[in-house]
């Protein structure tokens, strides 16, 4: 019997529940280094007040960019509709991509850029990093995007959940 309770104990105390990430956040970012040489992208930059909406079914997760000048940027970079991010959530951790269709060339390089956002929940402020690298087609005219990372660092908050 005590050994039942105790590993009854031990199950319960070893919950893999999901945090709950829906809401509507307010979202500040940070432009870090500029490896991938995206035009009209300035480090160091710091933008505020932007909005997005994240969704969850269970573990999956969607995130909409929602504010009209942040959507229209990544509609910009990575193509129409882009400003949707798909993905899970394992504990207090996020990770969500939106696949690039606008196609940019170089030489005979041609590539998309694609977006990964990570990061974790706390209370009600969601704290981590959007990622843009490029996926190219393996030319030697590639070689200044080809493995090249431009990233974000953000911090969002949502009303008390």
């Amino acid at each position: 019997m005590k050994g039942w309770i105790l590993t009854a104990l031990l199950v319960t105390g070893c919950g893999t529940d999901d945090a709950n990430v829906a809401g509507n956040f307010t979202v500040a970012l940070t432009n870090g280094p500029n490896g991938c040489n995206i035009a009209n992208y300035t480090a160091g930059t710091m933008t505020s007040g932007i909005t997005m909406t994240a969704t969850q079914a269970s573990s999956m997760l969607t995130i909409t960019v929602t504010g009209l000048g942040a959507a229209l940027a990544l509609d910009a970079l990575l193509g129409a509709n882009k400003n949707v991010f798909t993905g899970t959530v394992s504990g207090t951790s996020i990770g969500v991509d939106s696949i690039g269709t606008k196609s940019n060339t170089m030489g005979n390089c041609t590539f998309t850029y694609n977006a990964h956002i990570t990061g974790d929940l706390d209370g009600d402020v969601l704290r981590g990093r959007i990622e843009y690298r490029a996926a190219d087609n393996g030319n030697s005219d590639c070689t200044s995007v080809h493995g090249c990372l431009t990233y974000q660092d953000y911090n969002g908050t949502r009303p008390p959940q």
